[in-house]
């Protein structure tokens, strides 16, 4: 099994599960945090990196996590009104101390062109939140794609319903242009969609053995993901009936990146819709015996959702 240590970027909007995600990604032995950047989503991108570095401090890291901010808009569109999934301020309400470090001057996409050439062929990229920063990174130098080790992808959906429209997953609607235009790149992508993602919940009971098994050193930090998922799990009782559950999109995804056995995939090619009226943002996969439209991608279509959660919540 493959559990060396990765360098990856992770590309946050940070809310709730973001800022669960990335606490996991700094708890874990398996990665090396080379930077976070952050893009609208959740929340507007001042917001998203004002949450990334009070979790940041939250965690405590042993090494410096530089962050830097990235697009607050669409690379076409404009802007949609931010949904109050996770609470006025991303993270479900609950207020945590200012960080006392600073955001790079440097923007995203020029730090994640910036360390492709430090870390030519060993960085992967995770994508939490729209893909914009990474879509601006290759619009300036598309020669990006032949240094990017691997792009882990939360978004998008093939078998499951969409959860924005019918068919279209936040991440990819929020933004298709960037989507398509990263998924079109030539970079190896493992996509991380509402297929595995919606399989995979946390639960109150979760919680509860985390609180009585979690490290003292952990402690702070498990009372924060208890905290905000608390308002996490309101809204998935009323939208999807839930009980006491929310599911993982960001951390399973950061999971992927440290355990791809954990997930089983398949190779499809994919396209992002652009233009469509119902189908806006929908990851089409051309399923034929033939497939002829789309870039071809790794597809998580199935998961051990109860050792992915274990897993998850082992670290703390």
């Amino acid at each position: 099994m493959d559990l060396e240590t990765k360098k990856v970027i992770i590309d946050v909007d940070t809310g709730i599960d973001d800022a669960v995600a990335i606490l996991y990604a700094l708890k874990s032995p398996s990665l090396r945090i080379e930077g976070i950047t952050t893009v609208f989503g959740n929340v507007g991108v001042e917001q998203a990196t004002e949450n990334t570095l009070r979790v940041i401090q939250l965690a405590k890291p042993t090494y410096e996590v530089p962050v830097a901010l990235g697009a607050d808009k669409p690379l076409k569109r404009e802007l949609n009104a931010f949904s109050n999934v996770h609470g006025h301020n991303g993270i479900g309400n609950v207020e945590l101390p200012v960080s006392t470090q600073e955001p790079l001057k440097e923007k995203a996409a020029d730090f994640i062109l910036r360390k492709s050439h430090e870390l030519s062929g060993e960085l992967s990229i995770i994508t939490l939140g729209r893909l914009t920063n990474l879509a601006h990174a290759l619009l300036k130098d598309p020669s990006l794609a032949n240094r990017i080790k691997h792009v882990y992808v939360m978004g998008g959906a093939v078998q499951s319903a969409g959860n924005v429209t019918p068919v279209a997953e936040a991440n990819i609607w929020g933004d298709p242009e960037a989507a398509d235009l990263v998924f079109s790149s030539g970079m190896a992508i493992t996509m991380v969609g509402l297929d595995v993602t919606m399989k995979t919940n946390i639960t109150k009971e979760h919680l509860e053995d985390l609180k009585q098994h979690c490290q003292k050193e952990n402690q702070e930090m498990v009372a924060f993901i208890e905290n905000a998922l608390t308002f996490y799990f309101d809204f998935y009782r009323a939208s999807n009936y839930l009980r006491d559950a929310a599911p993982m999109h960001d951390p399973l995804t950061v999971l992927m990146a440290i355990d791809p056995y954990i997930m089983k995939t398949q190779q499809m090619k994919i396209k992002v819709e652009c233009e469509g009226e119902l189908c806006l943002g929908m990851t089409v996969a051309d399923r034929r015996p033939n497939p002829a439209i789309g870039t071809p991608i790794q597809v998580c279509v199935d998961v051990d959702a109860d050792l992915a959660v274990q897993k998850m919540l082992a670290v703390f």
